[in-house]
Parts: C-alpha cells; structure tokens; sequence
C-alpha cells in the first residue's frame, strides 16, 4: 500500500510524509497537502468531474468517521477503489484526535465564516486553514461540488443517523441531495433556515457546494465502533468516488424536521430543565419549561410535535445550548 494512504496514522504521529506526492498502479494521484489533508486526482481522461470533500475529526473524539475515511484511503491507496472524481480527505482538528479530546480551547465547528478571525489559539488557525484547503479544492469551475463532514454525538439519538442541511438566502434545498442521503442510510435530516458558523455551513454558503453535516452515532474511542454501523453510507461513497452511483430520487423514510428555534445560553445561571443523559429527537410536550435564564428569560415549548437535539448545557455563553425542531414536508425542494 501507498504511504500516502496512511494518512491517519501520520496525522496521529504528527509526521510529516518523505513523499509528497504519489501514483497508484491505475495512475491515481494521492497528494498530501498539509497535516490532515490528501487531495486524491483520477487520471484526465477518466476523470467524472466531481469534487467531494470528506471531512471528519472536526471533533477529536468522534473516531468512526475518522476510521471510515482511513478505510477509503487506504482502498484507494491499494488499488480496490478507482477514483473517478477528485477528493479531498481532511482530519479536522489533528492535535484533539491524539489527545482523544473532542476540542483543547475552542470547538472548531463554531469557527467558520468568520469566527476563527475573532478568536486565537491553534483551533482558530485551524478552521482558516481549512476554510482555505476546501476554496482551493473547490476553485476549479464546471464541476459538481460535494461536502460531508462526517460526526458522532455526544449522546444517544432516537434516531441514530442524521444529517444537516445548511441554508442560504435565496437557495433551496435539494430533492436529489436527499435522496441521496436517504441511500446512503440517513433516516432524518434537518432542513435549516438560517446562517450559521459550522463547516458545511462555510462550503455550502461561501462556495456553493451541497454540503451536509452527518451524524452516525455516538461518540466512541478508537477501536471501539462495532456499534457503529456506517456500512450503507461506506457503499454510498465507494460509488461516488468511483462514479458508480445507481440513479435514486426516493425520499420514502427518510423524516425531514425544520428548525422552530434555538436556545441560546446567555449567562453562567442558565439551567436546561432535561436529564443529563436525554437523547436527541426526544419529543417534548406543550407548555413545558425547557430552560432559564438571566432576565426572566425562558423557553417554554409551544410548537406541536416539538423535538430537542444537541441539547447542551456546557457551551460557553453565547452559543447554542440546543435546537428546538419540529416535522415539515419536501413541499419547498427542487
């Protein structure tokens, strides 16, 4: 196998490759670009046109993702999987993945569009690095344009495998996109209606990629994602890359849920009135007392068939402590 395919165990070394650049027998391109990063190229003539960027680490401790794309690299890197489309493999946050953290200072998906400019530390040099790597990636024109930056949660979901569609004033979503999702093993996806700071939020809005964040499961350490299964979405990508993909408009199962609101924790007296081990989509009932805070200010649930996810307590005030969602329909796709 390539050495460049062995972009995972470099990236927890903290090496640097002696190569730079590297050929599979089938004249595959795998290029390393900077720590945590390997562009792959097909050959000219049988390149598919497309640019997918496959990210994870972005939170250190959420191994099965990074595991997924080490076993990508390295099909690739042996030959069994022939690129078709150029990629882009990166390992978000390098120094939380050896440390098995999920951040050291700052959470790198709340650094994007901006926010690292705000902030200092080595995880705001970061998210600009990465913002940078996926504008170069996608630079090139007249090409279809991928990104999923794959995560585990922190706790447990009633429904184990998600994703998040990013929003933009004056974009609507698409019905290919999901259906495509809903293949690859998602069975929910949450359509958003606002900016936001995440990675996909920055591709999808800056550089006009479809782009999703995933949820698999939850958070475990390396070595111990058995429970994790991310077989359907593994094929999935197999075939993307190679160019493949079986043609699929179906959203049959696949649950679609919009944002009702967000809970935003403003100070130190915040209090988030829900078990600590809740799970995400959990259903909450009318005129129920979600959360307080300074002010008076609280969250009382109004919304009909209301769900919590990403409920945090933890975060540093100003940011998001949860998000309040509730069903919708495909009525606005494309």
């Amino acid at each position: 196998m390539l050495a460049l395919g062995k972009l995972l165990e470099l990236t927890l070394a903290g090496r640097e490759p002696a190569q730079k650049i590297q050929l599979t027998v089938d004249g595959v391109q795998m290029r390393w670009l900077s720590e945590g990063a390997l562009e792959v190229r097909p050959p000219q003539a049988l390149d598919a046109c497309g640019d997918l960027l496959l990210s994870s680490g972005i939170h250190g401790n959420e191994t099965a993702p990074i595991e997924l794309l080490d076993r990508l690299l390295h099909g690739i890197a042996r030959g069994e999987i022939k690129p078709r489309n150029r990629i882009l493999f990166l390992f978000g946050n390098p120094e939380a993945m050896r440390r098995g953290e999920r951040y050291l200072e700052l959470d790198v998906n709340r650094l994007f569009n901006g926010r690292h400019e705000q902030n200092i530390g080595p995880e705001a040099i970061r998210a600009g690095e990465l913002e940078q790597l996926a504008r170069s990636f996608f630079s090139l024109p007249g090409r279809w344009r991928l990104h999923y930056d794959l995560h585990t949660a922190i706790r447990g979901s009633k429904i184990e495998q998600f994703a998040l569609y990013p929003w933009k004033e004056g974009r609507q979503h698409s019905r290919h996109e999901l259906a495509r999702l809903s293949a690859a093993g998602m069975q929910a996806v949450l359509l958003q209606n606002k900016a936001s700071i995440t990675f996909t939020a920055f591709t999808y809005e800056q550089l006009e990629v479809e782009a999703f964040t995933l949820e698999l499961g939850k958070a475990r350490p390396f070595g111990h994602n058995e429970g994790v299964d991310v077989s359907r979405l593994e094929t999935r990508l197999m075939q993307i890359i190679e160019g493949t993909e079986p043609a699929s408009e179906t959203l049959e199962g696949l649950q679609l849920f919009a944002v009702a609101r967000e809970v935003i924790k403003h100070s130190d007296a915040f209090l988030m009135h829900l078990p600590v081990d809740v799970e995400n989509f959990s259903q909450l009932e009318k005129g129920y007392l979600l959360a307080e805070d300074v002010a008076k200010t609280r969250w009382v649930i109004e919304e009909e068939g209301a769900r919590i996810i990403f409920p945090n307590p933890k975060v540093k005030n100003g940011l998001r402590a949860g998000i309040l969602i509730v069903p919708t329909t495909d009525a606005g796709l494309v």
